[in-house]
């Protein structure tokens, strides 16, 4: 007869992939249906577990919601320490950084609803997040190399702050998402045009590095 135990390091494993699964699943399900919509049930059902399962792994809706969040924000920020920076000048540097932002958010559009969904809340269930002052932390520290480089060779102006530049750069790239339908509604353009990726590629990249360049108004 076959040995019917499990090794430890394949229970392991099994629950690993168990909850990746269940993370992959919620991610689109609250970002397409919102918070208070979206169904544990509905998203057991497209898992391969069940819904004790996933109160299990997550405790509750909520907690699962945060695990959700958790994720997206970490996969970008793991994005962005992996850049190899430190061999470009500081604005080169400045300009793949925002174009990695630029295509991580056009590729992942679940996380730019999931940030919409979340202000909507007030960004309360983020703020119950344990793991919240990691998210912040690994784009800023990128950031801040990159302007200490630029200042000391007086390529960067000294007024702006990591969190400055961060802003501009999230502020374009969550734009093209979150306002998509209204701006094509109004304007007649989508955001998300391939034909007019490339323009706006630039466009983010020389907005960056051109204000951070610019010498400081008086």
């Amino acid at each position: 007869m076959g040995n019917s135990k499990v090794a430890p390091s394949q229970r392991i494993r099994d629950a690993e992939r168990t909850r990746a699964d269940i993370l992959e699943v919620a991610t689109h399900a609250f970002a397409e249906h919102g918070y208070a919509s979206a169904r544990v049930d509905e998203i057991a059902g497209k898992t391969r577990t069940t819904k004790r399962m996933i109160y299990y792994y997550f405790g509750s809706k909520q907690g699962l919601y945060v695990a959700v969040l958790e994720h997206a924000y970490r996969r970008i920020r793991a994005l962005e320490q992996s850049l190899d920076v430190d061999h470009l000048s500081p604005p080169d540097a400045l300009r793949q950084l925002a174009e990695l932002t630029f295509d991580h958010h056009e590729k992942h559009q679940d996380f730019v609803r999931l940030v919409s969904i979340e202000n909507i809340h007030h960004a309360e269930h983020l703020l119950s997040s344990e793991a919240r002052d990691g998210l912040a932390a690994p784009a800023l520290q990128v950031l801040a190399r990159i302007l200490e480089r630029g200042r000391s060779e007086g390529t960067f102006r000294d007024d702006l702050d990591a969190l400055d530049v961060h802003m501009i750069i999230s502020s374009f790239c969550i734009f093209r998402g979150a306002n998509r339908y209204t701006f094509r509604a109004i304007f007649g353009r989508d955001l998300l045009d391939p034909g007019r990726r490339g323009h706006l590629r630039r466009v983010l990249g020389d907005l960056v590095v051109d204000h951070v360049t610019a010498r400081p108004r008086a």
